[in-house]
């Protein structure tokens, strides 16, 4: 399909005669009246059922100083990136200022793919006063926020799971933010599978993910008509965002869900990592993290046919870097004083992995999954906290439990002298990775 000069594709026709209400941020400008007709031209394309795609979790800039980062970490290694069918950001393009919308759209074009977006909480006109007009500035650079599209053998489907304003639960409460689904939507879901084979894969795409816990959760009624609704189809898989931390969530039959094989859920975590916070490097460099200790970046979504896998890649570090280790650097041969363990955070692990270490050229033996903050999170805090001076940059927020974190203990009876340390770790998709490190075993003085 045509794209425009910032690569956003061009499939719809926007009819609002009157243009957008007047809220605090522009929305659509007046288009007048209906044109005779609405055509939409059909291009060839050479399309293969085995392509990838780039997919962002929440961009979400604030000021010129953010964009700037947005530009120099993310884009800048991606611009001219070869063998990519399109890129897909996952909602929260910006923090608050819509009128940002266009400069986010204009880097982002710059990667030099077509770039579909969806729709973020932090995307939506807040002074909109009813649901159906929460995305009219989103609109009115970006197209519907509700809409579908095949790649090869894939379907995918974007909605706008935000619910604003959504109605008080509690008496005194003021309206709010909720996300789920609405019954348009879920009609639109169920009328749109009837034109995709069962055979293909469907893609699911939306800002929130399906499991939040608590008042601004999707409602189990809902989830469960969802579910309903995609139950024909084998090959489903869900990506999200808005956590601010990469993580993989499962459905069975216990949350509803009855397909074939679970529902996969991917929180593509935040290109922003914690809200552009960390040090900045002498490179200019933000050395970000999300809250559960995963370095800032983005994901390659690889599909063959009706499969799929996906890969992290870390801004600024190799493909190959999947793994992070924490340890102290040196023990002593004395027990009491000796003891330490080695944390691995496998940013595309799930509590199913399987996750493996060896010392020197030891037995590997099996990590035990651990769900607690990331100590390497906890170790910069620290740092920032005890400094005298202030450092470039920003100090993040307080962690929140890794739940892709593995522990194994260190062994200071090896004998005095430096040590390897192997951690080798299998994604879902059977691929395996390995990180590697030292440390020392020294006499006390």
């Amino acid at each position: 399909m045509p794209v425009d000069g910032n690569n956003l594709p061009k499939f719809y026709y926007i009819h609002k005669p009157k243009g957008s209400p007047a809220f605090e941020y522009k929305g659509v400008d007046p288009t007048g009246p209906l044109p005779r007709s609405v055509d939409f031209a059909l291009m060839p394309q050479a399309e293969s059922d085995h392509f990838r795609a780039l997919v962002f979790g929440d961009p979400q800039v604030n000021d010129e100083t953010e964009m700037g980062y947005y530009e120099h970490d993310i884009i800048s290694e991606l611009r001219g990136v070869k063998d990519v069918a399109f890129g897909l950001s996952m909602g929260d393009m910006v923090q608050k200022e819509l009128p940002q919308h266009k400069r986010y759209a204009e880097i982002t074009g710059e990667v030099g793919v077509p770039w579909y977006n969806v729709i973020g909480n932090h995307d939506l006109n807040h002074d909109c006063g009813e649901d159906s007009l929460n995305h009219e500035t989103f609109e009115a650079t970006f197209g519907p926020v509700d809409y579908s599209f095949n790649y090869g053998r894939a379907h995918f489907i974007v909605l706008n799971d935000n619910l604003y304003p959504y109605p008080a639960i509690r008496r005194g409460q003021r309206p709010g933010l909720r996300n789920g689904l609405r019954p348009s939507q879920l009609e639109f879901i169920r009328n749109d599978l009837r034109y995709v084979d069962t055979g293909s894969l469907v893609v699911l795409a939306f800002h929130c993910p399906i499991n939040i816990i608590g008042p601004g959760s999707i409602d189990d009624a809902v989830r469960r008509q969802y579910f309903e609704i995609l139950r024909a189809y084998p090959h489903v898989f869900n990506l999200c965002a808005h956590t601010h931390q990469l993580d993989q969530n499962f459905y069975t039959g216990k949350d509803g869900w009855n397909g074939v094989q679970a529902y996969h859920e991917l929180d593509c975590g935040a290109t922003c990592g914690n809200w552009y916070s960390g040090m900045v490097n002498e490179n200019g460099f933000l050395e970000g993290m999300m809250s559960n200790g995963t370095p800032r970046g983005y994901l390659y979504l690889n599909i063959s046919g009706n499969r799929y896998t996906a890969d992290y890649k870390v801004a600024g570090k190799p493909a190959d870097y999947q793994i992070r280790l924490y340890h102290r650097k040196v023990l002593t041969p004395v027990w009491w004083d000796g003891r330490g363990l080695v944390y691995a955070n496998f940013f595309m692990g799930y509590k199913d992995s399987k996750v493996d270490c060896r010392i020197d050229d030891g037995a590997w033996k099996p990590m035990k999954y651990s769900v607690e903050a990331d100590p390497y999170y906890l170790a910069q805090n620290v740092r920032w906290d005890e400094a005298d001076t202030l450092f470039r940059g920003r100090r993040p927020t307080e962690a929140a439990d890794c739940k892709h974190l593995w522990t194994a203990p260190l062994p200071c009876t090896l004998g005095v002298g430096t040590h390897r340390i192997e951690v080798r770790a299998t994604d879902m998709f059977g691929r395996t990775y390995v990180q590697t490190s030292t440390y020392r075993i020294e006499n006390p003085k």
